[in-house]
């Protein structure tokens, strides 16, 4: 039987963080499996997602994952050397708000500022100005990020993490988790679906929209589930230069991708219903119904787009407040939780990574406090609810 201090359910970007994390930064000597059932990672959340960042949240702490993360971002080319190159675009998010929406616009804006983040609010004059292709005639204010605030390459971030924990000897497996078995409050074995068995000392539940099946094997409730988004790319002839991430209040979203352009919408849309894990089919309907009439309205230039291909991923969407759960079990006292993002997790891994990292190694976080993300809300039915869900 493999044994191992630490196994880790999941290897995307969240498992290969918290892994990369633990042995690089936090100088774990400890041994560390982790476990993936898809090593190809052809459907994962992280490689399907938007592969976006943002410091425009309503919580405190997820702005602070987010800085981590830029910051990380950042580090990369001295972490893994000059060819570690992303693609990250620091054109920022533009967030829309109508009069209705105003206030919300103006709270989050404030603790973002209060947190460290270079967001700046636009009126409707200073959004034509700067965006002169933006119609603004239903529009009360936008929040358009100036720096910090972009897009990238999730496939190439994946693949630097993942390296640089298998450099620090971390132990990447193929198999997938059908089985945890408790001894007392301690979870001591984990089994997969081969028959194997790997003792371990802890796990860290970082399975994405299939954690609340995984925290069931211990009979734990989980508010963690798959919820499909579908993403498009449009083709345009018609430039639109300095064009950001913008979020219409709608919902629907459009940035650039090198000659064309991505685009979805937010919760509410779609059949916001829980999904199969191979539940991957793009929901085309959506362009005709939702993502043309509004880029339409949005951006009249857009009278001429094409959509010339759509894929869909999985939200790890929590039910109880769109924000993660992360931390320690309050009675299996070996069982760590690190999913339920909700649409930010990419973002938010590399800080989530070194947060549980501290909280597994010292039994208390230090540099980034998340006990506001505890298994304790759930238990307690408080959610948290995160105003900037996209």
């Amino acid at each position: 039987m493999k044994q191992a201090d630490l196994v880790i359910i999941g290897g995307a970007i969240m498992g290969a963080c918290l892994a990369y994390f633990l042995k690089k930064d936090l100088g774990f000597e400890g041994s560390v499996i982790v476990v993936e059932k898809d090593p190809t990672y052809a459907n994962s959340s992280t490689t399907l997602s938007a592969a976006s960042i943002r410091q425009q949240f309503s919580t405190p702490e997820n702005i602070q994952l987010s800085l981590f993360g830029r910051r990380f971002i950042g580090e990369l080319q001295d972490r893994f050397g000059p060819e570690a190159d992303i693609g990250f675009c620091e054109d920022g998010y533009l967030i829309l708000a109508t009069e209705a929406g105003l206030p919300i616009l103006q709270s989050n804006h404030a603790i973002q500022m209060a947190n460290g983040a270079d967001n700046i609010l636009l009126d409707p004059a200073a959004m034509k100005a700067r965006f002169p292709w933006l119609n603004t005639d239903d529009l009360a204010a936008g929040c358009y990020g100036q720096s910090g605030e972009g897009w990238f390459d999730a496939h190439m971030l994946l693949d630097l993490v993942r390296k640089g924990a298998i450099a620090a000897g971390v132990h990447f497996i193929k198999g997938e988790v059908v089985g945890l078995e408790k001894t007392g409050n301690r979870v001591s074995t984990v089994t997969l679906v081969s028959g194997e068995r790997i003792a371990c000392g802890a796990v860290a539940n970082c399975a994405g929209p299939q954690a609340g099946k995984v925290a069931a094997m211990l009979g734990i409730p989980l508010p963690i589930e798959a919820r499909k988004r579908t993403i498009f790319v449009i083709d345009n002839p018609k430039p639109h230069p300095g064009m950001p991430l913008m979020v219409d209040p709608s919902g629907v979203y459009v940035r650039p991708e090198g000659n064309v352009y991505i685009s979805g919408v937010g919760p509410g849309a779609e059949i916001d219903t829980a999904v199969e894990h191979d539940d991957l089919d793009p929901h085309y309907d959506l362009f005709e119904e939702v993502i043309w009439p509004t880029l339409y309205e949005r951006m009249p230039g857009f009278d001429a787009i094409k959509m010339v291909n759509a894929w869909a991923g999985h939200y790890e969407y929590c039910t109880l407040d769109q924000n993660a759960v992360i931390g320690a079990h309050p009675e299996i006292e070996n069982f760590y939780f690190n999913a339920g993002y909700s649409g930010h997790g990419l973002q938010h891994a590399p800080g989530a990574g070194f947060a549980v990292g501290e909280l597994f190694l010292h039994g208390e976080y230090r540099s980034l406090d998340l006990s506001i993300f505890g298994y304790e809300r759930v238990l307690a039915n408080k959610p948290v609810r995160e105003m900037n869900i996209i």
